[in-house]
């Protein structure tokens, strides 16, 4: 049964209320905020997009490492959803792909109002070398954290969970990752009710 309270939110308004390229330029710490991680190019906005039933909420690009700033959403004023820029690879200097790792780094431990990070994995890649420095840095600040498979819809039937076996044993190894784990497919909603409903539990 789809949690009512979950749908509510998500059904509701989601507006822009902020951008940010300065670790000194973030918005008020007002209201719980979930974090969302990853690769470059390994779904963000997509997943952003169909966790609130829309297509632009955060802009997708086909272009890795496009997300430069932390973008903030105000979630029918109960929770933010940040999306982070994203990490492994950018089309652009390493100086510049450098900034903008570091700001998010410096948001996700540092940041008192941040309730829960989304550390998403590409389901076709599995976990990477630098999805662990994110787990890790997350386990020293002690910021909980869950696993969000994307792209599920991309293996064949029972790979997803099978990778998520995998994927959940990884999890076990570090302090600050939570048991759940979510596998989702923006394409196709799968998992999307689930996540909702995990993520509106941390709303005010």
């Amino acid at each position: 049964m789809r949690d009512e309270k979950a749908r509510l939110l998500f059904a509701g308004p989601c507006d822009f209320i902020w951008g940010s390229s300065r670790i000194d330029n973030l918005p008020p710490q007002t209201l719980p905020e979930v974090a969302f991680v990853g690769r470059s190019n390994v779904g963000k906005s997509s997943l952003i997009n169909a966790l609130t039933g829309r297509k632009t909420v955060a802009r997708v690009s086909q272009t890795p490492g496009r997300t430069r700033e932390l973008n903030f959403f105000n979630l029918g004023g109960e929770l933010i959803l940040v999306d982070l820029p994203g990490y492994g690879y950018a089309k652009a200097s390493k100086t510049d792909a450098m900034e903008w790792q570091t700001l998010a780094f410096s948001y996700m431990s540092g940041r008192a109002t941040l309730a829960r990070v989304c550390v998403l994995i590409d389901s076709r890649r599995g976990v990477m070398p630098s999805d662990l420095a994110v787990m890790e840095l997350l386990d020293r600040s002690a910021v909980s954290y869950e696993l969000v498979l994307t792209k599920a819809d991309e293996l064949k039937p029972g790979a997803a969970e099978r990778l998520a076996e995998d994927i959940r044993a990884e999890g076990r190894k570090h302090t600050a990752a939570l048991a759940e784990m979510a596998i989702t497919s923006a394409q196709t909603g799968a998992g999307i009710d689930a996540l909702q409903s995990q993520l509106a539990a941390l709303a005010r």
